[in-house]
Parts: C-alpha cells; structure tokens; sequence
C-alpha cells in the first residue's frame, strides 16, 4: 500500500467498553470483565489493522472476573492464550489502569462500539446510563453497534430516541437460559450459593425476550453471533472471536 492510498483508507476505530468493578448483590464477590471478550476481538480488530481504544461507563481501572484469567489458580481459564499474550505485555496492561468514560466517546470518531461482558454488567449496567445512551447515538447513526455474552445486558436499558426500546422486534443473542443453569449448577456444587439460588439477578434470555427481542441461540458453550442491521450480538465468552469477525465483515463491506 503507497503512502497515498494509507492517506485516502484512514484505519477502522472501534470502541471497546468494559464494565467497573462491582460487587455481585448475590455472592458479595467482587465481579468485572471477562477476559476473552476482550483479548479476543482486540487483537482480531488489531491484526487487521484497526485501532482500539478502551472505555468504560465511569471510566478508570477495569478489573477482570478471576475465574477468566488464565493465570487464576482455578485453572478455569488456563487454555486462555491469547488472553495470556494480553496479560503479559505491559503496553496492553497499562490501557486498563485508567480507561476513559463512556461518555467522552466522540461517535463520530469511531465505526463501531462493543460492550464486553463478564459478570459485572448484570450487576452495573443498570445505573449505567452514559452507556445506555452511548449505545443508541451509534446505532441510530447507523454505525455497527455491538454486545457479546452479559455484555448483551444494555439491550435491557437502551431506548431509542422515540422512547421504544432498542431490542424490540431484533434478532438478538447473549447468555442463555441454559449456560445461566450450568453456571449455577456449577456454584452450588461448590457449594458457594444454595442450591435454587440463582448466580444472576435476572436473565438475559428471559428480559430480552420479554422486550419484545427474538432471541436465537446455539448450544451451550457454542461460538455464536448475529446481525440484525448494525446491531451485532455474541452468546458468551467462546463468541469472542466470531463476534470480532463479524463486526469486521460489516464494516468492510
């Protein structure tokens, strides 16, 4: 490519929001980010040559869920490479100490949004209200808007400009009833919650749902992501990377 041509195709931007850290009103742990919905489509955005910047709802040090960290004892995550290959550059690390707001995103300065999940967004996105607007000024100016896994929970917040809700009448994934179920099968045989008590305040399958959102899925655990428009949503964490892809692919189009 000719220096010309770089001036004339100026690189793709696409904005990265994760969520604070919070505290599960459930378990009383602390809850974050997940760590492949971010790592993964960073560097699937980065290895084809667009810019990433990382955001916030209130800006500041963004903090991972343990159980995603390929480094965690639990071992949970230890297959997590490319997860890895974040956690050990110092330059990447740095962009996580001090993420901008939400609210300083100039739309017009990116060609898309993706909100990652993790737990903390069942727990934060409520208040989150920078980020409920953020989410609707890219999609009504029609600029690929996208959420992957319990990222998918701003849909349950974002109205539009005429006051109906973003999600009604879209097809749409996320967390499923199903791995919602697993999940919480899983922490009862830990025994950290009593059994029949869930891990999540709500469900996304179920609030989207009832917003009037068609909501499709694979299997459990599945890579999962659709398009409707420039809406784009990813089922859980093994998404990552095909949600990446296919934000990639709508906007080379």
């Amino acid at each position: 490519m000719t220096n010309t041509d770089e001036m004339t195709s100026p690189k793709k931007r696409v904005a990265i929001v994760i969520s604070n850290p919070a505290t599960s009103t459930v378990t009383q742990w602390p809850v974050g980010f997940w760590w492949s919905e971010v790592s993964h489509p960073y560097f699937e955005f980065t290895d084809n040559g667009y810019e990433v910047e990382f955001f916030s709802p209130e800006g500041g040090k963004v903090e991972a869920d343990s159980l995603s960290d390929p480094t965690d004892k639990s071992g949970y995550s230890a297959a997590d490479e490319v997860s890895l290959k974040f956690i050990n550059s110092s330059e990447l690390m740095a962009l996580l100490e001090n993420t901008k707001p939400v609210s300083s995103i100039d739309t017009n300065a990116f060609d898309a949004i993706l909100v990652a999940g993790g737990q903390s967004p069942m727990f934060s996105f409520a208040q989150a209200t920078s980020l409920h607007r953020k989410f609707v000024e890219f999609y009504e100016k029609q600029k690929i808007t996208a959420a992957l896994c319990h990222g998918v929970a701003v849909l349950k917040y974002a109205r539009l400009s005429n006051g109906e809700m973003l999600v009604k009448g879209k097809k749409v994934t996320g967390f499923t009833n199903e791995e919602e179920s697993h999940s919480d099968a899983a922490v009862w045989e830990m025994g950290a919650l009593p059994k029949g008590v869930s891990l999540m305040p709500w469900r996304i399958e179920d609030d989207l749902s009832l917003l009037g959102a068609e909501f499709v899925k694979a299997d459990p655990w599945n890579s999962h992501a659709v398009k409707d428009g420039n809406l784009i949503t990813g089922q859980q964490n093994m998404s990552g990377l095909q949600t990446a892809q296919l934000i990639i692919e709508s906007l080379e189009k």
